[in-house]
């Protein structure tokens, strides 16, 4: 079969708008996708030019397909199973910043150049004190950023429409006012002058964003298979879901700019995204790990077992809408429509997401996504919500065992083995505790602030409660608690 290439798809010229640090699997089936929508239908009329920004890792795929490559979206659309294909045109370079350097350095001299993407991992955006400018490049990306930023203001003299707007991805907090710390903070190591300051604060915008989708990368094992029903061969191929959402925070108007809700795509611009990752965090990652340990001791391994299981689909949904969702502050209906779309996604039949998988670092992970609307539902109702004080209940019975093994606390199912992950003292703790009596195993866990800030065992009703659900998960089991407990056959 021909390999994918410009000739095949013959691919539009359009000037280059965007350089994107990073040629992963999520850049290209998320942000490059959305574009390449965006083009076609007259929206952005812009190419992007990928940047490797580390040293090791090779861009030779990219260019023996002239950087065209396929998006497969699988999931369940209006009901059923759909794939959706789309030839990717968006992309019209890939650069190494290392083995490349003078090349790569020449996009900060681009007259066309708008938008900074980036995906360095959450470690990506960090400032590094012993960073040189002087390198070529720098060695972390706010550095290059920094330095590629630097010769952009000096090549244009310092003119305002020439500065960028930075758009991040990184999976952290305030990603765009991270990396813009980072900036000023080598600005001011390398002392650079004063009104680079100025045209970083008033000509640049770094935006804060949050991202949803799953993208399950290269499909290894159906990739020939794919091929051959495309017509042709692509060894970039990208698959992941259908649903996407990107928030953009910034107080400034981008969206002249960066026209792609026009197109129809899922992007809002905002001055606040804290309400949309207050959303997320809560409605679905809560609800993944809500409900993944109980699923899981019920004998389902991956989520779409647990939405055959009708049980345990009422126990999600009940928890999302009647503890989950009344204390969060969007519009109702907006956040019913969000939980239904993640209840789709729970659905989808080409994702195989394990719970164990999923139960990694759950203590955390309970703190951070069920523990606020746990604590806010208390204070709004002034009772215990008993989906969510479950879902702990769970945890424990998940966390029980006595034997560490090669870094894992090894539970059992059904007399069968399981590795709990979590951090050292996490496990030893556990380890320790567990076996106790029923209550004084309650008492322990809520009464350690290290794991959720606070005693909650103070909390009126919580201990009894907890203790209650776990002494029935003990003796009848997790299905046979659940049943008794929620009336659910």
């Amino acid at each position: 079969m021909e390999l994918l290439n410009r000739q095949k798809t013959n691919k539009a010229e359009r000037p280059v708008k965007v350089l994107q640090f990073g040629e992963g699997n999520f850049l290209r089936a998320f942000v490059d996708y959305m574009i390449d929508i965006a083009n076609e239908k007259g929206d952005f009329h812009g190419d992007i030019v990928l940047v490797k920004p580390i040293e090791f890792g090779s861009l030779e795929r990219f260019h023996e397909q002239e950087c065209q490559y396929t998006v497969q979206l699988r999931g369940i659309v209006d009901g059923r199973p759909k794939k959706i294909n789309r030839i990717v045109t968006s992309v019209a370079d890939a650069v190494d910043a290392y083995s490349e350097y003078e090349k790569y350095a020449d996009f900060a001299r681009l007259d066309t150049l708008r938008f900074i993407v980036s995906n360095t991992t959450e470690a990506g955006i960090v400032y590094d004190g012993t960073d040189r400018m002087e390198l070529n490049p720098p060695k972390t990306y706010p550095g290059k950023l920094t330095k590629l930023l630097y010769e952009r203001y000096r090549h244009f003299n310092g003119a305002a429409d020439k500065g960028l707007v930075m758009l991040p991805v990184e999976l952290i907090d305030d990603n765009g006012i991270h990396l813009k710390e980072c900036v000023l903070k080598l600005a001011d190591l390398w002392r650079l002058e004063d009104g680079f300051i100025s045209w970083l604060n008033e000509a640049c915008v770094f935006a804060s964003t949050l991202v949803d989708r799953i993208v399950t990368g290269y499909p290894r094992d159906e990739a020939q298979q794919l091929c051959e029903e495309f017509g042709y061969q692509d060894n970039l191929i990208v698959t992941g879901e259908p649903f996407a959402l990107w928030v953009i925070e910034s107080e400034a108007d981008l969206s002249r700019d960066f026209p792609l809700p026009a197109a129809g795509l899922p992007v809002i611009f905002t001055d606040n995204q804290k309400p949309y990752k207050q959303r997320k965090v809560r409605i679905l990652n809560g609800a993944h790990t809500s409900f993944a340990l109980a699923s899981y001791l019920c004998g389902n391994d991956i989520v779409l077992e647990s939405m055959n299981d009708e049980m345990i689909v009422r126990f999600i949904r009940e928890t999302i809408f009647e503890e989950v969702i009344p204390t969060l502050t969007l519009p109702k209906e907006e956040l019913e429509e969000f939980a239904e779309a993640v209840i789709t996604r729970f659905n989808n039949p080409y994702v195989k997401h394990e719970h164990l998988s999923i139960s990694l670092n759950s203590v955390s992970k309970w703190r951070a996504r069920c523990m606020p609307s746990f604590l806010a539902y208390m204070e709004k109702e002034k009772k215990v919500p008993q989906h969510l004080a479950f879902s702990l209940a769970s945890l424990m019975a998940f966390y029980t065992g006595e034997e560490i093994r090669e870094k894992a606390l090894i539970g059992h199912r059904d007399g069968m083995e399981y590795r709990i992950m979590d951090d050292a003292d996490v496990l030893e703790f556990f380890a320790a505790g567990s076996g106790r009596q029923t209550g004084e195993y309650v008492h322990a866990v809520l009464g350690n602030t290290g794991f959720w800030g606070q005693d909650l065992s103070t909390l009126a009703g919580v201990e009894g409660e907890i203790t209650s659900d776990l002494t029935k998960i003990r003796e009848l089991g997790m299905r046979g608690a659940m049943q008794e407990i929620f009336g659910q056959n």
